[in-house]
């Protein structure tokens, strides 16, 4: 009997723990992710859309942007 109620328990208990990669969103094209703080080899980039910190590690860059053609 003690054994089936330690084994419902420890059902209940698995039950409710999340996945776990489920907490952090990933954002520039799946690349980087949303964090509260970056961790020490990653570099904030910009804003995901629930206004956490989009952390990309050190070796990936950004694409430059395009030079304002003079005329």
């Amino acid at each position: 009997m003690a054994q089936l109620l330690l084994l419902t328990v420890s059902l209940l208990v698995l039950g409710h723990v999340p996945p776990g990669r489920s907490e952090f969103k990933r954002c520039w094209m799946g690349q980087g992710a949303c964090r509260t703080y970056c961790m020490r080899q990653e570099t904030y980039m910009h804003l995901c859309p629930d206004a956490s910190l989009c952390c990309l590690p050190y070796g990936i860059k950004p694409p430059a942007p395009p030079k304002p053609e003079n005329v």
